[in-house]
């Protein structure tokens, strides 16, 4: 094999899950058969992220080590500084950027983003992508979904109030636990009690079950893409608007994110979990609320697909530029 194309391929297995995403968002949006997005909507309407989200953490519990768990339980510093970008850099940010001048639907998109907790999948995979720690990632998810039962209706509220919306949220309490412990505990213990009962699993195959992980996080994007390509496509002009500043907001909490882990000297093994659970932000929560609180504005449905969409990609090129440089 000539060295250009070795170079070509290697360089391709590297980044084949940011390939992936660019794929995928080009395949759906350009289909004009739409068989792509009936399909990715036929999913949706059959449960299927709420399926695949608990094959990942089913997965993961195969992965994960008792170390790492006892590891990511006690770094209370790492957790506290995921959980102050999350709940309060968040905000803080929004605020900041929806005083720039821009229609009310886009900045009540960028609120209802900034309230969110961290995702449910995505941030877990990709902490594992970059080396991080895929215990203290989960256990990030699990804190920063259950203060989002108290932080919503305080954070956002507040937010609104600058835009001159109101909204009166309450949130359930039971539903969010029983989400929770469905499709994260039950299948991350079901899959540590497996591996607990299984030989060690060799590390290549913990590797393989990591990019099943990738591939997954994939088709669930496939599957929002799916749903929201209508959207898309008739207010394609808005956004155009929207990515750049879906960009600035994501990056800025990025940039905080390095910023705090070198701040606190938490460094490789340990920030990961830090720079992908603190800057991202779950989609079908906010996209819940928008549909349920603010359906005149469909802007606003748009600032929170693009804005998952995005930081999807910015977040799987940088996993794969912060484990080449561990290796």
């Amino acid at each position: 094999m000539p060295l250009a194309t070795a170079e070509f391929v290697k360089t391709i297995k590297r980044h084949w899950f940011f390939i992936g995403l660019a794929l995928v968002f080009a395949g759906v949006l350009l289909d004009g058969t739409l068989n792509l997005a009936r399909t990715g909507i036929l999913l949706k309407n059959h449960h299927g992220p709420s399926v695949l989200i608990v094959v990942i953490f089913l997965f993961s519990g195969l992965i994960i080590e008792i170390d790492q768990i006892r590891a990511g339980i006690r770094d209370v510093r790492a957790t506290l500084a995921a959980l102050v970008l999350i709940l309060v850099a968040a905000p803080l940010v929004a605020a900041g950027l929806v005083r720039l001048p821009m229609e009310t639907g886009v900045a009540l998109g960028i609120v209802l983003v900034a309230a969110m907790p961290t995702t449910l999948s995505s941030g877990v995979v990709m902490t594992g992508q970059a080396g991080g720690n895929i215990a203290h990632a989960l256990f990030v998810t699990i804190l920063s979904n259950c203060a989002a039962i108290v932080s919503i209706p305080l954070t956002l509220p507040l937010l609104l109030h600058s835009l001159q919306l109101d909204a009166s949220l309450t949130i359930d309490q039971r539903a969010v636990f029983i989400k929770l412990l469905v499709l994260v505990l039950l299948p991350l213990g079901v899959g540590m009690g497996i591996k607990h009962r299984l030989p060690s699993i060799p590390p290549q195959r913990k590797r393989q079950l990591g990019m099943i992980n990738q591939a997954i996080v994939l088709l669930i994007v496939f599957i929002s893409l799916g749903a929201a390509r209508q959207v898309l496509v008739e207010q394609a002009g808005i956004a155009l608007l929207i990515v750049p500043l879906a960009i600035v907001f994501h990056a800025i909490l990025l940039v905080m994110a390095f910023g705090i882990c070198r701040m606190l000297a938490i460094g490789p093994g340990r920030r990961e979990a830090v720079i992908f659970m603190g800057a991202q932000k779950t989609l079908p929560l906010s996209v819940m609320l928008q549909v349920t609180l603010f359906p005149g504005y469909g802007s606003a449905l748009l600032v929170c697909v693009l804005h998952h969409l995005i930081h999807l990609m910015m977040d799987g090129y940088l996993a794969v530029k912060i484990r080449s440089r561990i290796h």
